[in-house]
C-alpha cells in the first residue's frame, strides 16, 4: 500500500485551491441526491449510481438507515408502550405465547422487505455516501453490543448536544485503533433522546482501506476537511473531530491520557464560520484497550501505515492478540461553546481561533484528569 495522504483538518481549502468534485455516477445502486430533511419516504431507481465521489479532494476510491429503536428500557408495572396502547394490553400468562409467534413474523417481514429494497436499490444515501436505513438496522446493530456488553460505555452529559441543528463535538483521540470514534457515534445516536447521528470527520487512510472505505462512507463519515466538515454543520448535522489524529491514537501507552497538539484551530474556524456551537468530549477507557508498547517504524513505512503498534499481545499471539481489552469506558460531553455570538469576520482572527482552540484543550484535558479520579478500576 502507498503511503496514505493525511489531510489536516486545519487546511482550509476554500482559501485558494483546486475545484473541488463533485458526486460522480457509477454503477448500479441507489441514487445520491442532497442531503435534506427526511419529511417523507423516497425512493431511488435501482438502475442508478453506487460510486460517490468525495467532496473533498484526496486519492480516495469511490464508494462503490427508519433508525432502529434502542434496547426496551425499563418502565414501571403496569405501564403501557405505544403498540400496547394501538393493539390493547399487554398479552398475560398463555396470551404471551400466543402473541410470541406474531412478533417474530413482523420482524420476518421487517427483515425481508429490508432485504428487497435492498436488492431493488429502493433506498436513499446523501451526497456523502451516508446511508441512514443501513447504518441504523445493520451498523449500529453489530457495533451495539461491543458498545452496551463489552465495553460497557457510560454516557454524561448527552444533554449538552442540541436536539437538533449543527453541532461540532471535539473529542480525545486514543486506542491505536479508531475505535473510540465508532463508540462516540453509538453513544450519540442511542443515548440521546432524538436519537442524532454522529458524522465523524476522518483521515484519508481510512479511504483507501478495502471494505472499511464503504463502510465509513455507508456509516455517515467523510474526509477531515473544512468543506465538508461546514456543509454538514450548515445542513443541522451533528459533527465529530479529533483532532489529535494520528497523533493520539498512535501515541506510546506511557502518556495516556495527555492530550496532543489540536493543530492550528482548523475546527473552531469551521464552527465559527457555520455559527455552530463547540461540545468538548472526554472519552476514558480507550487507552487501555491496546497498550502501544513500541512502534515498528520500518514495517509502518512498508505497508503505507502511520504506524505499526506493539503490544503486549500482539503481534506475539497473531490473531488472538487484535482483540481489545474489556476496558471499561466512560464518555463525557462537556458544557457546549457558542459561536452565533461572534461576527462573521471572526474566523479569520488568528488569536480568537487559538484561544478557542486552547479553552477547548483545557476542557477535555480537565475533564479526563477528573474521569479518571473518580474511576475505580480500568476494568470496572
Amino acid at each position: 500500500m502507498a503511503d496514505a495522504k493525511v489531510i489536516p483538518f486545519d487546511d482550509d481549502r476554500s482559501r485558494g485551491g483546486a475545484p473541488r468534485s463533485g458526486p460522480q455516477r457509477g454503477g448500479g445502486g441507489a441514487r445520491r441526491r442532497p442531503h435534506q430533511p427526511s419529511s417523507g419516504r423516497r425512493t431511488a431507481a435501482p438502475d442508478t449510481a453506487a460510486g460517490v465521489a468525495p467532496v473533498c479532494e484526496a486519492a480516495v476510491s469511490p464508494l462503490p438507515g427508519a433508525a432502529r429503536p434502542r434496547t426496551e428500557q425499563s418502565r414501571p408495572y403496569g405501564a403501557e408502550t405505544e403498540t400496547e396502547t394501538e393493539q390493547g394490553p399487554a398479552p398475560v400468562d398463555g396470551q404471551e405465547a400466543e402473541a410470541r409467534p406474531d412478533r417474530w413474523e413482523r420482524r420476518i417481514a421487517g427483515g425481508l422487505a429490508f432485504l428487497r429494497r435492498r436488492l431493488t436499490g429502493d433506498y436513499e444515501v446523501d451526497e456523502f455516501g451516508y446511508d441512514k436505513e443501513l447504518t441504523d438496522q445493520v451498523l449500529m446493530s453489530l457495533l451495539r453490543p461491543l458498545y452496551e456488553k463489552y465495553f460497557r460505555v457510560e454516557v454524561k452529559g448527552i444533554e449538552n448536544i442540541p436536539s437538533d441543528g449543527g453541532a461540532l463535538v471535539v473529542a480525545n483521540h486514543s486506542g491505536t485503533l479508531p475505535l473510540d470514534g465508532l463508540m462516540m457515534q453509538v453513544a450519540v445516536h442511542d443515548s440521546h433522546p432524538a436519537q442524532r447521528h454522529l458524522r465523524l470527520l476522518a483521515a484519508d487512510l481510512v479511504f483507501v482501506l478495502p471494505v472499511v472505505n464503504e463502510l465509513a462512507r455507508k456509516a455517515g463519515h467523510t474526509l477531515a476537511c473544512a468543506e465538508d466538515a461546514e456543509r454538514l454543520l450548515r445542513q443541522g448535522e451533528v459533527v465529530g473531530v479529533m483532532p489529535e489524529g494520528f497523533k493520539g491514537i498512535g501515541k506510546p501507552f506511557s502518556e495516556r491520557y495527555k492530550l496532543q497538539r489540536f493543530g492550528r484551530g482548523g475546527f473552531v474556524s469551521t464552527a465559527l464560520r457555520a455559527g455552530t456551537p463547540i461540545v468538548p468530549c472526554s472519552i476514558v477507557g480507550a487507552e487501555e484497550i491496546y497498550p502501544m508498547i513500541g512502534n515498528a517504524k520500518t514495517l509502518a513505512r512498508l505497508l503505507g501505515f502511520p504506524y505499526f503498534p506493539i503490544t503486549p499481545t500482539f503481534p506475539w499471539l497473531g490473531p488472538l492478540g487484535a482483540m481489545p481489552l474489556p476496558t471499561k469506558w466512560t464518555i463525557q460531553f462537556g458544557e457546549p461553546i457558542q459561536t452565533d455570538g461572534y461576527p462573521p469576520e471572526a474566523a479569520e482572527d488568528p488569536m480568537l481561533m487559538f484561544n478557542l482552540t486552547d479553552q477547548v484543550r483545557e476542557q477535555i484535558q480537565h475533564t479526563l484528569y477528573k474521569l479518571l479520579v473518580q474511576r475505580r478500576s480500568v476494568f470496572f
